[in-house]
């Protein structure tokens, strides 16, 4: 029986809850698994790496447990120390093959380099640094990225400062995927991506499993706020807040009563001082584009919510828009496409592979305000085809179809451990 050890990027639940410690959920489908592991007979044995604050070693529900230092606050800083705690950690678990889960931080690479088997080593992409990199100003006019406010010198984190982190990201990134053997991915871009990087390693097509919540329940036309829209997150350019605020510009006149709610980080918050010296320069630039549109009484943002609430939220809204500039796939399509929400997305990176446009979703040029506002306006079209159903509704259906099988839960284990026997049987 193989040993199989997880390398992390967040706690699991099962392991907070241990612990006593706050924990993230956003990653529900190593959840699944993990839960799955602890109930049934698997035919691997598992292990478990976090980040943590200090050096940890305990054991979840029959599971090992490492929890290694290291510093999410300045991912694009290379800590070698690291290298040595993940020495330690397979000296104690023995692994016959490690899988690490996303390229984002510096574990993964002193976790390649510290287990030194390439073909036993398998990271499964989430997305790539060194591509966000190319395009992380999303459009922005020059004056907007060059701009420093006192928050981005206080924190070294101007726009500019930001896309540089993310070229140093990169080159860990690229480092980690050269010294891997196995890569496991879900779209063109991802595997063309990595292909460049390393042509040698072998890929394995993956589908992930989302969060259990977004199994059940479903949208439904007539129960949710028309002229609605809901963005995931807009705290940085990438995810293309800019562009949502532009298209939101076009369709006011003929919709006054539109909202957009943006759930995670705000970033334009600005009522006290302390928030007002807060503030970043794409924060600014955002207050500067709703105040230009109007759209002050039009934004609501909903702050950080739990995997329960953004379903609610997923269901209150009309239409859901991914206008990021790069994604590979983003789990906030596919837990809108489980239940039925109808989405507006970006041609970005992995996001056609996701949508098939016209039929599950609509697709619009990245950057394209003018475009998303069109596909909008086609989503909150109520006149009916021959099928008694308008648009929204038909998408909605096709959806749902679709993300039943891509993210069903029982296939994508059974795939999961193909993927473990064949890098087992790897000479």
């Amino acid at each position: 029986m193989s040993r199989v050890l997880w390398i992390c990027n967040i706690m699991l639940p099962a392991i907070g809850q241990e612990l006593n410690l706050p924990y993230s959920n956003r990653e529900g489908w190593l959840s699944g698994i993990f839960d799955r592991v602890c109930r049934e007979d698997s035919p691997f044995t598992l292990g478990v790496c976090f980040p943590s604050e200090e050096t940890l070693r305990l054991t979840v529900q029959g599971i090992s447990c490492y929890g290694f230092r290291e510093n999410l606050n300045t991912p694009e800083n290379y800590d070698e120390a690291l290298e040595k705690e993940f020495h330690q950690i397979f000296e104690e678990f023995q692994p016959d093959m490690i899988h690490i889960f996303g390229t984002e931080f510096p574990h993964t690479l002193a976790a390649v380099k510290a287990f030194n088997n390439p073909k036993k080593t398998l990271i499964g992409i989430q997305g790539l640094c060194g591509e966000i990199a190319k395009v992380y100003m999303a459009g922005l006019p020059e004056a907007a990225y060059r701009r420093i406010t006192f928050r981005d010198l206080i924190r070294k984190d101007s726009i500019r400062q930001q896309q540089e982190k993310f070229v140093r990201r990169g080159k860990n990134e690229a480092q980690a995927i050269m010294g891997c053997g196995n890569i496991t991915g879900r779209t063109r871009f991802d595997r063309e991506g990595t292909a460049r990087i390393n042509p040698h390693a072998l890929y394995y097509p993956m589908n992930e499993t989302m969060r259990k919540e977004f199994y059940t329940g479903g949208w439904s036309l007539s129960e949710c706020e028309e002229h609605s829209i809901f963005l995931g997150q807009g705290d940085y350019p990438l995810k293309g807040m800019h562009f949502v605020l532009e298209a939101m510009a076009l369709l006011l006149p003929q919709y006054p009563d539109l909202k957009l709610y943006v759930s995670g980080n705000s970033v334009i918050e600005h009522r006290t001082l302390k928030e007002k010296l807060k503030l970043p320069a794409y924060g600014k630039y955002l207050l500067s584009l709703i105040k230009k549109y109007r759209l002050k009484e039009h934004v609501i943002m909903t702050g950080k919510l739990n995997a329960g609430e953004m379903k609610e939220q997923f269901l209150k809204c009309s239409v859901f828009v991914c206008a990021s500039v790069l994604e590979n796939s983003p789990n906030t399509v596919g837990e809108a496409q489980l239940l039925g929400v109808p989405v507006a997305a970006s041609m970005a990176g992995g996001i056609p592979d996701m949508i098939a446009d016209g039929r599950d979703g609509l697709l619009f040029q990245t950057g394209d305000a003018k475009a998303l506002a069109n596909q909008i306006e086609a989503l909150w079209d109520r006149s009916k085809g021959e099928d008694e159903l308008c648009l929204a509704e038909r998408i909605s259906r096709e959806a749902r179809k679709r993300a039943r099988i891509t993210h069903d839960g029982e296939t994508n284990y059974l795939r999961l451990l193909e993927i473990y026997k064949a890098i087992e049987e790897r000479e």
